[in-house]
């Protein structure tokens, strides 16, 4: 058993040696109209966090099964500043059996997806015993947690370690701000967060400004040495190198 364990880490570090500069990069906020479906064309692997209970969420679900996108509900979660949530939203005032199950009838709408993400969230992931609930589920389903860090006091990724639930963080929001410039220069700081780290996650939005950046800057990753991979290739990569040190 030891080296069969030996010879899958060895194959695991083969792997990340191979594939050094990873990126994933995440369009948020997918659902709510017909042109989303257009982004499926966007060029390598992004992913895609999709709002639950949205008039296009099934229709794009749909078509990036068939080719080959990643998925994450993007479940919206109380914010600091009050704004509206839409469907599905998860509140402070929910005990954790609403919690779970609406949660839980999300995530039935969108078997597709492979993890989830916040959408807002900045008050609710504050939360250790709500955020404990909602990692109860992904537990069950064999989900991982993106935390999309709309607060430094998150305690999303904490809940997620405690029950067990591979979890990653966001490291850039690339589309703040949408002129070309701040684009680059939000890209600019993903690429050396990437070299330096040697993978990094950008959570970005249907915004025309920015699909129209990343089909023009996208074909380039490769010829400048990142590749492009969904963010469930990098949390395979988080738990292969928390392995190789222990």
């Amino acid at each position: 058993m030891k080296v069969i364990i030996g010879l899958i880490l060895m194959l695991g570090f083969a792997s990340l040696n191979a594939k050094a500069k990873q990126i994933a990069i995440v369009i948020d906020d997918i659902g709510y109209h017909q042109r989303d479906l257009e982004l499926l064309t966007l060029p390598g692997q992004v992913s895609y966090s999709i709002l639950p209970h949205t008039p296009y969420a099934q229709a794009f679900a749909t078509l990036a099964s068939k080719t080959n996108k990643e998925l994450l509900l993007h479940i919206p979660m109380q914010a600091l500043n009050g704004k509206e949530l839409g469907p599905g939203a998860l509140t402070l005032n929910m005990n954790k059996e609403q919690i779970q199950q609406i949660l839980g009838t999300a995530l039935a709408s969108l078997p597709q997806v492979k993890g989830v993400n916040n959408h807002m969230g900045s008050a609710l992931t504050q939360q250790g015993q709500a955020m404990r609930w909602i990692m109860e589920v992904l537990k069950k389903r064999h989900l991982y947690f993106l935390d999309s860090r709309t607060t430094e006091l998150s305690q999303a990724q904490n809940a997620a370690n405690f029950l067990g639930v591979e979890n990653i963080g966001r490291h850039i929001f690339l589309d703040n701000i949408t002129t070309r410039e701040q684009l680059q220069l939000r890209l600019d700081e993903l690429k050396q967060h990437a070299t330096e780290h040697k993978f990094a996650i950008a959570i970005a939005h249907p915004y025309p400004e920015t699909i129209a950046f990343l089909r023009h800057v996208l074909p380039q990753l490769s010829k400048q040495g990142f590749e492009l991979v969904p963010v469930s290739k990098l949390v395979e990569r988080k738990y292969i190198q928390l392995a190789e040190k222990r």
